[in-house]
């Protein structure tokens, strides 16, 4: 079975940084894109950033020039960097990822959630 777990969410002042970290892990032959979403309540699920497994990014208008999306395919970890953080930024943030796992072909997976608060 095939999971995403996600940490570095907490509180932070408006102007802050956070990095969120997801680690992916199971029986993986491959994974393609990854990214991270985000969620408010009574909201739909937005996209936030994506990357592909050779590292081209995509971000939504909201973020770019403050986030940066990486990843390390070797430790099957995908990272975003959050600089001078706003409190609209406030939400659940939701890693995803297009995985194959052994013996089945391509799945999209999400992780559990890491809230990030910002507020003063």
């Amino acid at each position: 079975q095939v999971q995403l777990v996600e940490s570095g969410g907490g509180l932070v002042q408006p102007g802050g940084s956070l990095r969120l970290s997801c680690a992916a892990s199971g029986s993986i032959v491959r994974l393609n894109d990854m990214g991270w979403y985000r969620q408010v309540p009574g909201k739909e699920r937005e996209l936030v950033a994506t990357i592909t497994s050779v590292g081209s990014t995509k971000y939504a208008d909201s973020v770019k020039g403050r986030f940066t999306c990486s990843r390390d395919n070797a430790k099957k970890m995908v990272y975003l960097q959050m600089n001078s953080l706003k409190p609209e930024d406030t939400a659940v943030y939701y890693c995803n990822a297009d995985v194959k796992p052994v013996g089945k072909g391509y799945v999209e997976v999400w992780g559990q959630g890491t809230l990030v608060t910002v507020s003063s």
